[in-house]
């Protein structure tokens, strides 16, 4: 893996169905399960993005359990 301080490849943010968030080199097709979220850039552009939309680290799943639940 390269250095993160010298790693000039292109990233790209992936989110799967439970509203789960990573990043993914951009020249590979996404696991199965996982969908490009819009966002590409370099390795740290990629993380500040999921650091600003991923705010509830629960599963969506489990958040849509709770809220019933609560209901």
């Amino acid at each position: 893996m390269a250095d993160d301080l010298n790693d000039d490849r292109l990233y790209r943010v992936v989110r799967n169905d439970e509203e789960q968030y990573s990043i993914w080199a951009a020249d590979r097709e996404p696991p199965a399960g996982w969908h490009t979220e819009g966002t590409e850039g370099t390795r740290q552009e990629c993380l500040d993005r999921i650091d600003t939309v991923w705010t509830d680290m629960r599963p969506a799943s489990l958040r849509r359990r709770m809220e019933q639940a609560g209901a």
